[in-house]
């Protein structure tokens, strides 16, 4: 009588010794008795706060979260769906309501550099202030300057400095004037400046009367006309002398007149801004320009260049005074938790924007724009790997802003341009952000073997585990899920039957008794679905059927080329024979993932064997369609072959196994156990049992070893045996070391109670031998033989004949070879 076993234990042995290799029922699968849960319905159940388990990765959260030394951002790794984004950003909001809200950040026009815009640092939430106060200053000087030059005070004083040059002029050319009539001579003011006339009797003299004068009247005219010529070029000096200090003075007149007009509105702002030094000294900056550009402000340069609005120029001079609001963190309640959903470099570290303007693009500060890294600096900044390495440059411009601490917002066009254009270069503004990447954990391992840089800046890893244990807490918690997603989402509750088959779900999805998917967004679609055919068949609580219904549909709307096989192979397409014997030929089972749905199918494994040279071919292997480790399981195949059976004589062997109608690639080494049994039985001409399908990978000692998918290829065996008519004979051999990762369909589960289907477990291939052809395998003696009409017997014999056979042609070669 067989020994009992616990749920998911391997088989267990008889007494005398002999393993019981077939499975009872309560060891295909684990269920859960509902009547353990305590609660009625999840309307009892307090929603869930936070994740499910993972305290590996909360406890490096909240790590990377405190630790501030520089260097140490998160890389949050996780299949999807398993809350990796979600929980992140529920601690990530936790944290950032605890920090303080950072300061604002504006561009304003650089006076003394206008291709070097300058950034200024306020405190948090007064950006957007600074640039109304701003505003609303240029709109004040825009109203009182032309005001105060239009005021009779300023016109008076302007005409008293006005005349005052004058009369000064009217002084230096009476005194020219009269200087040049002291020697004779008259001055007359032409296009080329001043001319002095000679005098004679007090009239201009002539070139006759010059010509009858004596040398000595003709040499004293000629001197004082060089004197004169002399007296007026000092003249001239004095005059525009005199011209300048007028414009000085009407200058400062301007200037003064200007300043006392704009005096309350400067010291408004100083006296607000009177804290921070940067905004001071831009001010003052703004004094000076507004002082040597009065015009402006006047009105007088639109006047002078009526051009400019007849062509469409719409942007006033006054632009240059405004404010750009570059980063405001007025509406936060604490530090930014920014989430960037399309890294791109422009997108992460800001750009410079340009317009059309009278044909050409043109830009300037206002247009300079923000990158996340800008809004996220002082907080948190969220993105996903794969996103940030799929656009150019973006992945090196975020490591170089996290290196320098600084981010500078650059044209990527200058790079790559033929020749250098003139463009901005924004002032840097200084980040002090934590960045959390999201990706898979095969992206974390790349980057740490590839980038250097990854490992310096990113040391803090937060993996999230696809699997929970099966426990009572974690049957509460999937409760508490489904409680908590029911309320989101204005779904039906689950009564505790539900929750129990949803549970067996999610032990299935993990194919293990003794785990279940922390992959929660494959469980909220299955609670989605359920609630609707609950709802669709007017119920008012979700059943046990109402989650099987819901996991049938899923599986029928993406099984249509499983289904589709499975016709294949009914009808004869594809040849698969769940009865009767065959030699060198068994039923091998695969897996095919199609992304959203995978299925078990069978697969025909056939061996043929000949007289050789020790030669063993896989075809697949020869042709190219077998992958790395498939190639390796069937080297591992040859060495079995090699230590068992070629220990005092070379193989004289020729053999070829293949997978019958398969056109595609081959990777994975879990029909390698099949290989073998199938080639033993071409060499033993033992006969294999069709109904059985075998899956294992196996070592070169001869031990069967676990793989995946094994519920599947399974159940794919199953329908295709249930299609054919179950015998009661049927069934499939795994390795005993897949048993924990049992949790079959009921309906198989069902057809094993009833002995009409079969799964045993081995951990040999002797095991296996001993299943599929009915006969012993064979023990090895100490003198190297194995005992005769067992498998191992009949496989040493054959070989030996082939190496009689090998030696004699041998020997018929040297001899004719001698003749």
């Amino acid at each position: 009588m067989a020994t009992t076993t616990r749920s998911g234990n391997a088989p267990q042995r008889r007494p005398g010794g002999r393993r019981r290799l077939e499975l009872r029922p309560d060891e295909l699968r684990r269920s859960l008795e509902p009547a353990t849960l305590p609660f009625r319905t999840t309307a009892e159940v307090a929603p869930l706060v936070g994740t499910i388990g993972q305290p590996r990765a909360l406890d490096a959260i909240e790590f990377g979260l405190g630790v501030e030394t520089h260097g140490f951002n998160l890389f949050v790794a996780g299949a999807p769906g398993t809350g990796r984004r979600t929980t992140a950003l529920d601690y990530l909001q936790s944290k950032a309501a605890t920090l303080p809200v950072p300061a604002d950040w504006v561009y304003v026009h650089n006076f003394a550099a206008p291709d070097r815009p300058q950034a200024i640092r306020l405190p948090s939430g007064q950006g957007l202030r600074f640039a109304a106060d701003v505003d609303e200053f240029v709109t004040g000087v825009r109203r009182e300057i032309p005001r105060a030059f239009e005021s009779e005070d300023y016109d008076r004083r302007r005409r008293e400095a006005m005349a005052e040059a004058a009369s000064q002029q009217e002084a230096l050319e009476a005194e020219l004037v009269a200087y040049a009539a002291a020697r004779g001579f008259a001055l007359q003011v032409g296009l080329t400046g001043i001319v002095s006339i000679p005098l004679l009797d007090g009239k201009p003299i002539t070139r006759e009367e010059y010509a009858h004068l004596d040398d000595e009247r003709r040499e004293r005219i000629t001197k004082a006309g060089a004197e004169i010529e002399e007296h007026t070029a000092a003249y001239a000096r004095r005059l525009h002398q005199s011209a300048k200090e007028a414009a000085e003075k009407v200058q400062e007149l301007e200037r003064e007149v200007a300043l006392y007009a704009t005096g309350p509105l400067f010291r408004e702002l100083e006296e607000r801004y009177a804290a921070l030094p940067e905004v001071l000294a831009y001010l003052d900056a703004v004094k000076r320009e507004m002082i040597a550009r009065l015009d402006d402000f006047r009105g007088e340069a639109e006047q002078q260049l009526p051009m400019l609005a007849a062509l469409g120029a719409q942007r006033p001079s006054f632009d240059r005074f405004g404010v750009n609001v570059f980063v405001d963190n007025s509406s936060n309640g604490g530090a930014p938790v920014v989430v960037e959903r399309n890294p791109t470099y422009y997108n992460l570290l800001g750009r410079i924007q340009y317009r059309a303007t009278l044909g050409a693009m043109v830009t300037d500060f206002q247009e300079i724009k923000p990158g996340a890294v800008h809004r996220a600096s002082g907080g948190f900044l969220v993105l996903d790997i794969l996103d940030v390495l799929r656009h150019p440059f973006a992945w090196e411009g975020l490591k170089r802003t996290l290196s320098s601490y600084e981010a500078r917002i650059e044209n990527l066009a200058e790079e790559f341009a033929g020749m250098p254009s003139a463009t901005l270069r924004p002032e840097p503004i200084p980040v002090a952000v934590k960045v959390v990447l999201i990706g898979s954990p095969a992206v974390y391992r790349l980057l740490q073997e590839l980038d250097e840089d990854f490992r310096e800046l990113f040391k803090v890893k937060a993996e999230f585990s696809p699997e929970l244990n099966w426990s009572r807490k974690h049957h509460l918690n999937y409760a508490a899920f489904v409680s908590r997603w029911v309320r989101e989402n204005d779904l039906l509750h689950f009564d505790r039957a539900a929750v129990a088959r949803l549970i067996e779900h999610g032990a299935r999805l993990r194919e293990s008794k003794h785990r279940l998917s922390a992959r929660m967004m494959d469980i909220s679609d299955v609670v989605s679905e359920a609630s609707f055919w609950a709802r669709r068949h007017g119920r008012t609580l979700v059943g046990a059927d109402d989650v099987e219904h819901a996991i049938q549909k899923r599986e029928y709307r993406s099984n249509l080329l499983e289904e589709r096989i499975r016709e294949l192979i009914a009808d004869g397409t594809l040849v698969i024979d769940t009865r009767g014997k065959r030699v060198g030929e068994l039923n091998g089972l695969a897996v095919l993932e199609l992304g959203d749905h995978a299925f078990g199918r069978p697969t025909r494994v056939s061996a043929r064997v000949a007289i050789g040279r020790g030669s063993i071919a896989s075809i697949e292997r020869e042709i190219e369609l077998s992958g790395p480790l498939h190639s390796k399981g069937f080297l591992i195949l040859s060495g079995y072959l090699a230590a068992t059976y070629a220990q005092d004589a070379p193989l004289a062997l020729s053999a070829s196994v293949t997978f019958e109608q398969s056109y595609d690639e081959i990777e994975g080494d879990s029909a390698s156990a099949a290989e073998l049994v199938a080639l033993l039985s071409a060499l033993a001409e033992l006969p294999l049992d069709q109904g059985i399908a075998m899956t294992g990978s196996v070592d070169q000692h001869g031990h069967v070893q676990a793989v995946g998918g094994v519920n599947r290829k399974i159940e794919g065996f199953y329908a295709t045996c249930k299609a054919d008519g179950l015998t009661g004979s049927q069934g499939v051999i795994i390795p005993a070391s897949n048993v924990p990762n049992l949790m079959l369909e009921t309906e198989v589960v069902e057809a094993v109670r009833q002995g009409r289907f079969h799964i045993w477990a081995v951990r040999t291939i002797d095991e296996a031998l001993g299943l599929l052809t009915g006969t012993r395998p064979g023990r090895r003696h100490k003198d190297g033989s194995f005992t005769p009409d067992t498998v191992h017997g009949r496989v040493q014999a054959r070989l030996a004949a082939y190496g009689e056979r090998m030696r004699a042609e041998r020997a018929d070669e040297e001899e004719q070879a001698n003749t």
